[in-house]
């Protein structure tokens, strides 16, 4: 059974003057398995935040058929809601009490042990801070005290959206360290970010969005290996005159830096090649795609294809 499971979702918002429709989801599946850190990615306006809403019941789909740990929502989502911690866009906290009074607070309406409070504290790395006014943390801070109210119901599902937004390069890895070790104890997490580079350490797999639709699924590996054809970076002493011989030899050549990025091909075709001119290369090696690279790939040619 599927942490999350979507087929089908659509939502349209309509406003303004015109009352002119704004398609927010069209189409949009997704499926999250057990135990995974999924990377829910996607440009400004692609549907990730309108999604985690409708997840959790704050928005109503037009169409298309939403299940979280199993059940069917909003049909069931009561029953679900005890099990899923959420934190969607930023938290907001009464700015004059602690952090710790906060979670009390939550903790009491929320009906959980005040020993919940400490545990959320000690793993987000906030414990020493607890005393402190809410108005004295940094954004940063302020980022990780909501995740610790969403990890007070020990969720089996954590909701997360842009959970690194503010942090500092220490509070990142924090973070990471946290997803790999809730993962490891059996918790899934599906988390919206714009750092992608961040979301490659983070996640085991990733959905890329954009125009409302999933244009990518998979484990990130896949993802990666999916993108293109070989390619090839290298560095020579006259750019010009290798581009022409791999030109001539049928290959793709484009200009990085001071980088020649050769399409369609494996390091040894593109050395031969060259070596038979008698032009030898400083640097060459294979070029890896990142998920920056899938990412700007897919969503770049998703803003060519209209929706249907």
């Amino acid at each position: 059974m599927a942490a999350v499971e979507v087929a089908g979702l659509r939502k349209v918002y309509r406003g303004g003057l015109r009352r002119r429709e704004r398609r927010a989801l069209d189409g949009l599946d997704l499926v999250v398995a057990p135990g995974e850190v999924h990377g829910f990615l996607g440009p400004n306006g692609s549907g990730k935040t309108t999604t985690l809403r409708i997840l959790l019941g704050l928005v109503r789909p037009d169409a298309g058929e939403v299940r979280l740990l199993g059940r069917p929502v909003p049909a069931e989502l009561a029953g679900a809601v005890p099990e899923i911690g959420s934190v969607v866009e930023a938290p907001r906290f009464f700015p004059s009490f602690s952090g710790r009074r906060n979670l009390d607070l939550l903790a009491r309406v929320a009906g959980l042990e005040p020993a919940r409070v400490d545990e959320a504290l000690e793993i987000v790395g906030l414990a020493d801070r607890a005393r402190d006014r809410v108005k004295g943390y940094s954004l940063g801070m302020r980022q990780r005290l909501g995740i610790a109210q969403a990890l007070m119901k020990r969720p089996r599902l954590l909701l997360l959206d842009e959970p690194t937004n503010g942090l500092d390069p220490a509070g990142i890895r924090e973070v990471r360290r946290l997803m790999a070790h809730l993962a490891s104890t059996g918790v899934t997490v599906l988390l919206s970010s714009h750092m992608l580079s961040e979301v490659q350490q983070i996640c085991t797999s990733v959905t890329i969005v954009a125009q409302g639709r999933a244009v990518r699924t998979g484990t990130v590996d896949a993802v990666l290996a999916g993108d293109t054809a070989a390619r090839v970076r290298l560095r020579v002493a006259d750019p010009a005159a290798a581009t022409a011989v791999l030109t001539e030899g049928g290959l793709t050549v484009a200009h990085q830096d001071d980088w020649l990025m050769v399409s369609g091909a494996v390091p040894s075709e593109v050395n031969r090649l060259l070596g038979e001119r008698g032009i030898w290369a400083d640097e060459l090696g294979p070029d890896h795609a990142d998920l920056e690279d899938v990412f700007l790939s897919l969503t770049q040619a998703s803003q060519e294809i209209p929706p249907a």
